[in-house]
């Protein structure tokens, strides 16, 4: 018997029968059952248990198998982990689920001997013991999956979706088990978990645009999330195409005959023009149809004859019943962290949309604290990173309050497959050495009353002036003339007018300014904005002092001009305001990788020259060149002349630096007239 191989400590002959403390002193029945017997039989010792001994510990007969079995909900499967105990299948998972949401279980299978059993209590109060080497990885690798959210405890059960086929392929890696079941699966978490493991996607010739080697990932990207029925985060930086490769993927969707409904686009109000001109150009195929302004509800009936429909984050609370009542092909959020806030309004109506995929595009996706990302996540994938509390718990506090960088990454693991984010830096071999890209601007109503106003009133008087005077005496009315319409796009303040005042217009492409530096800050930019109006620069200097956003200028009233440089080279501040005329020439300031011109004119020598301050011998980073462009004003025709009509173009530049004012009446009539 037992007692005749085991000195007797008991002070009482049952002090301590069945007592299974973990740190005991003194050997208890658990480790004399789990490690003494072994040792003796071992040793050639007849060792005799009783079937009534209440320390019954079994012996698996073989290795534990995976397996993967349909669930109860659809694409669901749920994992059994089997061992053969004495001819009977046994599944560990629920014992296992019970084990590792203990505190202290990591602790416990850190310092446990590999050469000593693992005694698992099953559900029924029986104990299986296990090689400690056998289980050690796959304790470990549910552990790590139960840090990460990936476990419901309270279900005593581990199932997977096709949210979570990368952490099942993670496990499949770890654990060194035989996998059966859940093929299709497992297939599809080790390609999101693979590099270059994703299938390289076909875009059709009608499609426009040449993409480069990373846009093309990434509408492979997109693509294979699509086939698989998943959403996710592109999230490149701003200026490497997230537009173009988002229209490209819903071409090849088109093609391949699955865009059968409309694909709904959010976006910023001031967005809407871009997409709307860069659908286009580069996808003609594909029908737009754009729900914005006071007249869109005449629209709304035709929305599902059309690819494409845009609106904007304020109308997705006005316009819900119509939204809410479409399904869509795809709803897709730009500048997705437009909905960072879980508790806002636009945020609810957003979650309530219904599509077969879900995309969100930013190149800002965290801008101030891991909730954000939770809240884009829960409009993608609801439950994906866990409810807000749990999630909270769970990654905010360790990693923004201590640190904890194992929770990072254990969260960086989990979203890593449905989040692709290029940086500028990531694909500078694949840019050229400048690229520059037109912001198209849409003046808001009462600011584009502003400028048909002015526009109309400078026509008739620039054609009373021709009428009494000539054309070649009229020159400076008509320059006066492009001024204040050219003053009306950047701002309706500028023409000081009592009108204007009354009306309280804003400008919109102040209001595009302001969006596009939050989210250039927020990617680390270091930007040079340029302005030909210093009054321009005192308007956008204000509305910078209001956000706090801290700045160097630089203007002909300037005094001191090497501070201002010396501080943005050094870091000191993100953002240089400077004049044309000022700063256009003889500044170095390598320090910026971002240039915007805020207001085009009609010399582009000019404005490269001012691009140059940073674009230069010394510059070790890719230069990106925004313009902002009012869309149906002389902006937008100083744009087409300068590459069309030269001629008319070179006139008005004469006649600005004092020479004779060259044009026809044809030309006159071609610059006032109303743009296209």
């Amino acid at each position: 018997s037992v007692h005749e191989v085991v000195p007797v400590y008991y002070q009482h002959a049952h002090t301590d029968d069945f007592a299974l403390r973990e740190y005991s002193p003194n050997p208890t029945w658990l480790q004399i059952v789990t490690q003494e017997v072994p040792r003796l039989r071992r040793a050639g010792w007849n060792i005799e248990i009783d079937n009534d001994f209440p320390v019954q510990v079994l012996s698996a007969d073989a290795d534990i198998e995976a397996e993967l079995i349909e669930g109860s909900g659809i694409d669901w499967l749920e994992l059994h982990l089997g061992v053969m105990v004495d001819g009977e299948q046994v599944d560990l998972v629920p014992a296992l689920v019970r084990l590792i949401s203990r505190p202290e279980a990591a602790a416990l299978i850190e310092v446990a001997d590999d050469d000593k059993p693992f005694v698992l209590t099953l559900l029924d109060g029986r104990l299986l013991s296990l090689p400690m080497s056998r289980i050690r990885p796959t304790v470990h690798a549910l552990l790590e999956l139960w840090a990460s959210g990936g476990i419901d405890a309270d279900a005593g059960r581990i199932g997977f979706s096709r949210l979570d086929a990368a952490d099942l392929a993670g496990l499949e890696e770890r654990t060194g088990l035989v996998w059966r079941g859940g093929e299709a699966l497992r297939d599809l978490g080790r390609t999101l978990r693979q590099a270059g493991g994703i299938p390289k996607a076909v875009v059709p010739p009608s499609f426009l645009a040449t993409l480069r080697p990373y846009q093309g990932q990434g509408v492979d990207w997109l693509q294979f999330l699509g086939s698989a029925g998943l959403g996710g985060v592109l999230a490149d930086d701003m200026g490497l195409g997230k537009t173009v490769q988002t229209l490209a993927h819903l071409m090849i969707e088109k093609i391949a005959g699955r865009l059968d409904r409309p694909t709904l686009i959010v976006c910023p109000t001031s967005l809407i023009p871009n997409w709307t001109a860069e659908a286009h150009r580069f996808a003609p195929d594909l029908s737009v149809l754009a729900l914005h302004g006071a007249n869109r509800k005449a629209s709304f009936d035709a929305i599902p004859h059309h690819d494409i429909v845009l609106s904007t984050y304020p109308l997705l609370s006005r316009d819900a019943d119509v939204l809410l009542a479409q399904d869509w092909h795809a709803v897709i959020l730009d500048e997705a962290q437009s909905i960072k806030n879980p508790n806002a309004e636009t945020t609810r109506q957003a979650l309530r949309l219904k599509a077969r995929q879900r995309l969100c595009l930013s190149g800002t996706p965290l801008q101030n604290h891991l909730g954000e990302l939770w809240s884009l996540f829960d409009f993608l994938a609801p439950g994906f990173l866990g409810s807000q509390k749990a999630f909270k718990s769970r990654y905010r506090i360790p990693i923004e309050r201590y640190g904890d960088a194992e929770r990072q990454e254990l969260l960086n693991r989990r979203i890593r497959p449905f989040m692709l984010r290029r940086t500028k830096e990531d694909v500078v071999t694949e840019l050229p050495p400048k690229t520059e890209i037109t912001e198209s601007v849409e003046l808001e109503t009462s600011q584009r009353a502003i400028y048909e106003a002015i526009r109309l009133s400078m026509h008739a008087k620039v054609q009373a002036a021709i009428a009494s005077k000539g054309l070649a005496r009229s020159g400076i009315i008509i320059l006066d003339a492009l001024l204040k319409m050219r003053q009306a796009c950047c701002d309706p303040r500028l023409l000081k007018l009592k009108a204007v005042a009354r009306a309280k217009a804003g400008s919109a492409k102040l209001d595009r300014l302001m969006e596009m530096l939050s989210i250039m800050f927020a990617e680390g930019r270091r930007v040079l904005l340029f302005s030909q109006f210093t009054e321009m620069l005192a308007l956008i200097e204000a509305k910078l002092q209001d956000e706090d956003v801290e700045f160097v200028k630089l203007t002909g009233e300037t005094k001191d001009r090497a501070t201002p440089v010396r501080k943005f080279q050094a870091g000191d501040v993100p953002l240089f305001l400077i004049s044309l005329k000022a700063g256009g020439v003889g500044l170095n300031l390598t320090a910026a990788d971002t240039v915007i011109h805020y207001d085009p004119w009609w010399n582009p020598a000019v404005e490269d020259q001012a691009t140059d301050r940073a674009h230069r011998i010394g510059q070790n980073k890719k230069v990106f060149v925004h313009r902002l462009v009012t869309l149906g004003t002389i902006e937008e025709k100083m744009e087409v002349l300068k590459e069309k009509k030269r001629a008319i173009v070179a006139g008005v530049m004469d006649a600005e630096t004092g020479g004779p004012l060259t044009l026809t009446d044809a030309d006159v009539e071609e610059l006032f007239a109303p743009a296209g």
